[in-house]
């Protein structure tokens, strides 16, 4: 079994070269911070990832995983002993504000650190990431009251959040949603929520003494549609005025799933109003719901998306490990290891797979830091154009960094079981966990299809100016700026190769993103059946613009006398990334443009 070893240099590499860290710590917002205290930070938060999470993942998942007895659901000892850790030692609070007890620290910086977290165990860190989903859906949008009443504990964690979309008949269409809510007959502003909702992650446990749940409902003779839909802050035990804790409301968990992975979360059904009603307090405006839950969902999403980045670096030092210690045969085109024997590690597809799993996620965190840099700067630049171009690329790239980086990490743990052979097929090597793990994470928070759709229509098609034919930058302009960059690498003495391959792709995805354009309008069924290979396609070039810029930088460190070899390992992964990965945009393209209608080729009696 590895243990988890945090890939600080990397990370430090793409905040620092790729996001522009030292441009957000200039931000007024961000003045009393600076480069040694994010390196402390992180140089922290990878000792507890560690030392005291990894050690529990395994028993989430196979030892000792949530109990449901009752409608109690109880967590393992050391599941419960790290997250009093975790919440006292202020991890839990870091990406708060301080007004509510927070640290205010850049998206960037708690994105590093949220990708130790999940790398070390997924399921432990879904528990703190749904409460500052919660806390931002409330701190964009309740009242100054409820503001006031409930964030301190939850920024803390010594509150939970959960957040309750799903019912047994309403998925990914919230339009059916059946959940009510009535006014409270007493008069007091309150309302009566009953209903049944499904799949609620960490939905109910004993880590946290409250757990305050925003539901989804609808008002008596509300529209029929998600303008019908209001969200209601719904706490598991009443609050007193003195913020000391009351009677259970009316609410319980029914029971929880027995799931293919994430073994260590507590997936609840909760059941609201089976006696007099659950108690609960509108948050903003009636039927705003949707709208508000989205705050949270646009933060779960891109976090979501950090989580196939982070199991995806996790297996791959499993395979590493495994890789290095494992010998099995003679090397092809190696005759000293007939006599001399070497660990797999040397065979030339292990090696392939290993370089797969390397360049693929350097390539997704690449584009997922980018992200977390653009949204610092998007909420907090004094520039109005930056904050406006920050924002573009932000809402661009959240599709990718959800929907592209959770189906990869899908395909490079299975290339991490691959590395282990029938042994990684067996549960006591720990492979396979990773490969179930993540498998989740291309459904929840919006199917990578949902992500697709709306990277083709809202993101593209739909970015149309009717005045001038062009589209915003959200589509051409940056694609445009990733050209340019290719065309200039293609000229390098020593990077060409890689600079041309780049071209080419980038030059697919443009001529990908006119067709999507102009049959938009007429013909959107074609454009959606290849929406997913787009949204791949997007997230391949994206991500090997990227690691491109990281070779050139790499490239000009080392020519200045750097003697490093990481710098060294990133211009290997970017072209191994360029031949493997790069290369297949051409014939993304083909698919999306003209495979269409091979989707629509049988007729439903003929499936």
């Amino acid at each position: 079994m590895s243990t988890y070893t945090a890939p600080l240099a990397d990370m430090k590499f793409d905040m620092n070269e790729l996001a522009g860290l030292k441009e957000i710590l200039g931000l007024p917002a961000f003045a009393e911070i600076d480069a040694d205290t994010v390196d402390a930070i992180l140089e922290e938060a990878s000792k507890f990832a560690t030392e005291q999470i990894d050690p529990i993942n395994i028993i989430g998942d196979r030892k000792n995983s949530p109990q449901w007895d009752n409608g109690v659901v109880t967590v393992s000892p050391e599941y419960k002993s790290v997250y009093n850790q975790f919440r006292d030692n202020g991890w839990h609070a870091m990406p708060g504000d301080p007004q509510y007890g927070g640290q205010g620290l850049p998206n960037l910086v708690n994105f590093a650190v949220n990708e130790m977290w999940r790398s070390a165990s997924i399921a432990f860190a879904l528990c703190p990431m749904l409460t500052m989903g919660a806390v931002h859906a409330i701190e964009h949008h309740a009242s100054d009251e409820l503001k006031q009443k409930y964030l301190p504990n939850m920024v803390a964690g010594i509150w939970g959040g959960t957040m309750n979309l799903t019912e047994p008949q309403a998925g990914s269409d919230l339009t059916a949603i059946r959940t009510k809510a009535i006014p409270n007959p007493n008069g007091d502003g309150t309302y009566l929520i009953t209903g049944t909702k499904i799949f609620i992650t960490w939905g109910e446990h004993d880590m946290a003494e409250n757990i305050i749940h925003l539901v989804l409902a609808r008002l008596p003779n509300s529209d029929p549609g998600l303008k019908g839909i209001s969200l209601f802050l719904v706490p598991k035990f009443l609050v007193n005025d003195d913020g000391s804790l009351g009677a259970r409301n009316d609410l319980i968990c029914s029971a929880i799933e027995h799931k293919l992975g994430i073994k260590g979360s507590a997936t609840a059904v909760m059941s609201y109003g089976d006696h007099t009603g659950a108690i609960g307090w509108l948050i903003g405006k009636e039927g705003n719901g949707v709208a508000y839950m989205f705050t949270m969902m646009n933060h779960a999403r891109i976090h979501v998306g950090l989580e196939g980045i982070a199991v995806a670096e996790r297996a791959y030092q499993h395979s590493l490990t495994y890789a290095r210690e494992r010998i099995q045969g003679a090397i092809i085109g190696d005759a000293e290891s007939k006599t001399t024997p070497k660990p797999i590690l040397y065979h030339p597809d292990v090696r392939r797979l290993l370089m797969e799993q390397k360049a693929r996620t350097e390539a997704l965190r690449a584009v997922g830091y980018y992200a977390a840099g653009q949204m610092d700067i998007a909420n907090f630049s004094t520039d109005p154009e930056k904050k406006k171009k920050a924002q573009a690329i932000l809402e661009l790239l959240t599709p990718i960094v959800k929907g592209w980086s959770t189906e990869s990490s899908i395909e490079l743990t299975s290339a991490g079981v691959q590395v282990h052979g029938g042994t990684g097929f067996i549960e006591e090597t720990g492979a396979a966990q990773y490969y179930r793990d993540c498998r989740i994470t291309a459904i929840y928070e919006g199917t990578t299809a949902i992500q697709a759709n709306d990277y083709v229509g809202r993101k593209t098609a739909r970015e149309v100016n009717k005045a001038t034919g062009d589209v915003a930058f959200t589509a051409r302009g940056l694609y445009k700026e990733i050209l340019a960059f290719a065309n200039g690498l293609a000229a390098d003495a020593k990077l060409g190769d890689i600079g041309k391959i780049l071209k080419d792709a980038t030059q697919a995805l443009i001529d990908t993103t006119e067709w999507v354009v102009g049959i938009y309008g007429t013909d959107p069924a074609n454009a959606h059946a290849g929406s997913v290979p787009y949204l791949k396609l997007g997230g391949i070039v994206t991500g090997g613009w990227l690691l491109a810029k990281s070779a050139k930088i790499a490239q000009d460190k080392l020519a200045a006398g750097a003697n490093d070899g990481y710098l060294k390992g990133k211009i290997a992964t970017a072209r191994y990334y360029a031949w493997h990965v790069l290369v297949q945009a051409e014939g993304l393209k083909k698919t999306i443009t003209e495979g269409g209608s091979a989707v629509f080729g049988l007729d439903e009696p003929l499936f």
